[in-house]
């Protein structure tokens, strides 16, 4: 056989060391060996070769906005909302549009193919949902955008809401979103859970929920998801974003919580840079981490992936697109310091992303789609620790970003060393 492209020497995140055969848009074969021809050849020389980034949980209609009209003074995440409130008038299609394409570009060099990004619903113009539509047939050669309708005030809260996120996902949006723990009272959350569902159910889509993104103890929302879930028959179809509340609720309630989510099969998305940096604001000390509890999650069988959720933006003024971030706060914040789960929390922005997402295509086995990324990193441990360069990114079996690789590190007065730059153990 044939092929198009060949990876030789790759490092797969098991362990394997194995050449990757590309034809058009495949995995056509991983062996020990590829004796063929191709037209392009690509010496991984023992790098890891992964599946691609995925980030499961962003804010593309708002990303690269920091600043406008004002910075979050307080760091909060309801002066976050506040801050939008005030940008969203100003907002035009085309600024919309392009910050979100340079936002797609620079997550393509760093290996980041599959995004699903929350859209709100809450302008009647629908402005953003119509501009990131554009966005995403524009990137679909390199990119895999979801488009989550949500809207960001509340479904009963925000006059137009509910009719507006209708529109949404008529126009095209894939995605049911809500926020139940931003409506006026709990009941009202409640209520939006259950009709939110319902419409998934009806429509056959997926659910992704801003759930109990607070500090307060007595945010259950996550129990009426669960509840909804399996009345409506959705497992598998769900997720509840952020479950910051589930930090500060009493033991004993979370022992008869998290086996409720674990049965009911909904999805976790934890986003660590931005829940460690917006929760927690009311406290003096100590002060909560305001993040869910991922390894007791993860214990029960509950399928947990890391999301970047912001960057530059009105509630995170910092942020790189880059996955190898959010999986080293993550596992710092969750203390996940043991060698099977640091490389599990590769797997979380990689693999598991990818499930959450339904994207059953992406991985590195033969028949799914050629999309990967060439890290300088010899293991999925050392990626994260050092938040490894890119070396190469291959997007649906094309080479979409390229850098050189540097074998020498400088010292403190400057010169070249001949010490590599990465330590393998």
């Amino acid at each position: 056989m044939n092929f198009d492209l060949i990876v030789k020497t790759a490092t797969l995140a098991d362990g394997r060391i194995a050449d990757i055969g590309i034809k058009g848009d495949k995995i056509a074969a991983i062996e020990p060996k590829i004796e063929a021809e191709a037209g392009r050849v690509i010496d991984a020389t023992g790098n890891l070769v992964s599946a691609p980034f995925v980030d499961p949980h962003f804010h593309m209609d708002a990303t690269l906005s920091y600043g406008i009209p004002r910075i979050n003074a307080s760091g909060t995440l309801l002066e976050g909302i506040a801050l939008w409130g005030e940008l969203k008038p100003l907002l035009t299609h085309e600024a919309v549009k392009q910050r979100a394409l340079a936002y797609c570009d620079w997550a393509v060099s760093m290996g980041l193919l599959a995004i699903r990004t929350h859209v709100d619903t809450c302008d009647d113009r629908l402005l953003a949902v119509e501009a990131l539509l554009e966005v995403k047939k524009e990137v679909a050669p390199y990119i895999d955008l979801q488009l989550v309708a949500f809207p960001q005030d509340g479904l009963y809260r925000a006059p137009n809401a509910r009719e507006n996120t209708i529109r949404a996902l008529d126009l095209g949006a894939d995605i049911v979103g809500g926020i139940p723990h931003f409506e006026r009272t709990m009941e009202d959350g409640r209520r939006s859970l259950t009709e939110l569902c319902e419409i998934a159910a009806k429509r056959g889509l997926m659910v992704d929920i801003h759930c109990d993104e607070t500090d307060d103890p007595l945010s259950r929302h996550i129990e009426q998801l669960a509840y909804e879930t399996q009345r409506l028959g959705l497992q598998g179809r769900v997720a509840g974003s952020h479950l910051t509340s589930m930090h500060s609720m009493d033991n004993y309630y979370v022992s008869k919580l998290i086996p409720l989510i674990a049965e009911a099969q909904v999805s976790a998305i934890p986003n660590p840079l931005i829940n460690i940096m917006l929760q927690g604001r009311h406290d003096s000390y100590p002060k909560r981490r305001g993040m869910t509890r991922v390894p007791e999650m993860l214990k029960a069988g509950i399928r947990v992936g890391w999301g970047q959720d912001c960057v530059l933006d009105p509630w995170y003024s910092l942020g790189t697109a880059d996955m190898l971030d959010v999986a080293f706060m993550g596992l710092h914040v969750a203390q996940m310091s043991s060698p099977a789960d640091m490389a599990r929390c590769f797997d979380m922005v990689t693999n598991v992303n990818a499930a959450i997402m339904g994207l059953d295509h992406l991985g590195m086995e033969v028949g799914k789609t050629a999309s990967m990324v060439m890290l300088d990193a010899g293991n999925p441990i050392e990626a994260i620790r050092l938040r490894a360069e890119r070396l190469c990114v291959i997007a649906k079996g094309k080479v979409v970003a390229e850098r050189p690789k540097r074998d020498t590190a400088l010292n403190i007065a400057g010169r070249p060393s001949s010490i590599n730059r990465r330590h393998r153990a």
